[in-house]
């Protein structure tokens, strides 16, 4: 009985001997499939992260660029401003560069939208203030409360015909999903800030 007991005894330590082996092997498994996947996971991310990057790229290659960091911004906009007293017109500023994206589609959606490029000629002179590491145009903004570094870029400010800041606008509210632009949301913010009738 006791050569019976121990055999037991034995055989049951050597069989919870091998449940312990076997989780700690599976623990092993697991641990190890889930570096796998965070490394996977990583390298997809950067993949997609890479993609993403250079069909930005491409596209910021097909987009015009508008904004001139050798302007003397100054003098522009006081030009801007006499055109638009003589054209009964308000002074748009989309104020951004040339190395955003966003900025560039804006540029394009309005260019290429023929109710919204209709809207800025009749009610608009139009002028894309530079911001950027060649030009940051400093003054210009400071003047009009540096609305860059509330809202990012692209930022509108409106000017009435005597160049007085009327309005500054956040594209991020004219937006429409991830890549473009909501037409009504432009189309409003066109309409609600053209020069009044006289």
């Amino acid at each position: 009985m006791k050569r019976k007991s121990l055999n037991l005894f034995v055989a049951g330590c050597i069989f919870t001997g091998f449940l312990a082996c076997s989780q700690k092997t599976d623990n092993k498994s697991t641990e190890t499939n889930s570096t796998d996947t965070v490394v996977a996971t990583k390298t997809d991310s950067a993949a997609l992260l890479e993609a993403k990057k250079k069909r930005a790229a491409e596209e910021m290659a097909k987009l015009e660029k508008p904004y001139h960091p050798e302007d003397n911004a100054e003098a522009k906009i006081a030009e801007m401003v006499t055109l638009a007293k003589k054209e009964n017109k308000n002074v748009m500023i989309q104020a951004g560069g040339n190395w955003c994206i966003w900025c560039l589609r804006f540029n394009d959606y309005v260019k290429k939208t023929p109710e919204l490029k209709e809207a800025v000629d009749q009610n608009y002179v139009y002028y894309h203030l530079n911001w950027s590491p060649e030009n940051k145009n400093e003054a210009i903004f400071k003047k009009y409360g540096n609305p860059g570094d509330k809202f990012g870029y692209p930022v509108f400010m409106v000017l009435d015909q005597n160049g007085k800041l009327i309005h500054t606008q956040d594209s991020a509210v004219l937006e429409d999903g991830k890549k473009g632009y909501n037409l009504q949301k432009v189309k409003d913010f066109f309409t609600k800030w053209a020069p009044k009738a006289s």
